[in-house]
């Protein structure tokens, strides 16, 4: 079965071309600038990366280029070839605790979220329906990034807040990235050939959360309401006091929306050295910039911190996995978030550690807690998910 599959931002989209069972990638690609000047895509086929310079007035014009390049590059003779489309939804509120299939009812249900997810679903759902009109009558799912955590118990999805506030207005935690942790889990199962593990997932990239798994079943993760909470991210501060929000806007002459964009946009890395890009950061480390080190030090310290909570949690995990741009790439953060986890036991192996973007053990044979390096695959979960539903 050949599933296209589709992860939509405002103004970016990415796809791939999935061969399923085989767990085969056929094609992928990236849109950026969509509705904006200068849009472009890339095409990544057989290892050969592809440019493509062209003008993207909405996320339908991005959808006749997926049907072009197609046909053009060899990925199917017909269109009638992709057999369904896999879309990724940021927010499913409560309401969704699984994949679905694609009904108008699905997606009635799914606008009530927008306030949720204001900058993430109503992309999405325009994608929705331009997919819809580029592949008539092809079965369409949705896969929710906060479905996978709606296996965590009330004691750690709701806040100490008033609790009308959860009955009326739906504030609890939600969690983020759960498409990449259901990802995590099952496969460090497979690669482990073992079920039932207890697993702390850290997807570490710009934008960051970890997860601790336990079964399956999602005990807790660090994002929360919203994405900007949990650990130090790219350009996001993670937690922080809440009356720093309304402190700053009166000390600065702020509206409450020009700090939250400040805490969204400039915060978290960025806010520190000015520099939200990882690979900056070192860069400026290596000539001896001491607030990239301080950057860098003050994110593995919250990666370490919440991983030593969730293994508080879990009474002890099996393992650790580091995955995402800076777990699966940035050796010189893998140390450094190990080296502050060793009152767990934790002990790093630097040869083992000296690579990038693979499956990997990178910790001692004597390590109390094996911590392993696994590539994550959003788009592959996208098409498993789709695979499965259609085959129930």
């Amino acid at each position: 079965m050949k599933i296209l599959t589709i992860n939509a931002g405002s103004s970016s989209m990415k796809f791939s071309v999935m061969e399923i069972p085989e767990n085969k990638e056929l094609i992928n690609g990236y849109f950026e600038r969509i509705g904006m000047d200068g849009s472009f895509y890339n095409v990544k086929l057989n290892g050969e990366k592809l440019h493509r310079d062209v003008v993207l007035n909405n996320h339908l014009d991005a959808m006749e280029c997926i049907k072009k390049e197609l046909i053009d590059l060899g990925i199917v003779k017909s269109l009638e070839e992709i057999d369904a489309i896999g879309h990724r939804l940021v927010h499913g509120g409560e309401e969704f605790k699984e994949s679905v299939i694609i009904t108008d009812d699905v997606i009635k249900a799914c606008q009530k979220f927008t306030k949720l997810a204001p900058l993430h679903n109503p992309a999405m759902l325009t994608c929705i329906n331009a997919a819809k009109e580029a592949f008539p009558g092809k079965p369409m799912t949705a896969v929710f990034d906060t479905s996978f955590h709606q296996t965590m118990e009330p004691i750690n999805y709701l806040y100490p807040v008033p609790y009308e506030w959860y009955q009326k207005y739906g504030v609890r935690k939600y969690g983020f990235h759960g498409t990449s942790h259901k990802f995590i889990y099952r496969s460090i199962c497979e690669r482990l050939n073992k079920d039932g593990l207890k697993v702390i997932s850290c997807h570490i990239g710009s934008g960051a959360s970890l997860c601790a798994i336990d079964h399956g079943r999602v005990v807790d993760t660090s994002m929360g309401f919203s994405p900007m909470t949990g650990i130090m991210m790219g350009t996001r501060p993670g937690d922080i006091d809440p009356s720093i929000v309304t402190y700053v806007a009166e000390e600065a002459n702020m509206s409450i929306d020009e700090v939250m964009m400040m805490l969204n946009k400039h915060s978290g890395l960025e806010g520190i050295c000015g520099h939200s890009d990882s690979r900056d950061v070192e860069e400026g480390i290596k000539k001896g910039d001491e607030l990239c080190r301080l950057a860098q030090d003050m994110y593995a310290q919250r990666v370490a911190n919440y991983i030593a909570i969730y293994n508080n949690m879990l009474n002890g995990a099996d393992v650790i996995v580091l995955t995402a741009g800076l777990g699966e790439n940035s050796k010189d953060m893998r140390r450094d978030i190990v080296a502050k986890i060793a009152s767990l036991g934790v002990k790093l192996d630097p040869e083992r550690n000296d690579f990038r973007g693979e499956f990997r053990l990178i910790t001692t044979d004597d390590s109390k807690i094996p911590v392993y390096v696994l590539p994550t695959n959003e788009e592959l979960m996208i098409a498993l998910d789709t695979y499965e539903l259609l085959n129930k």
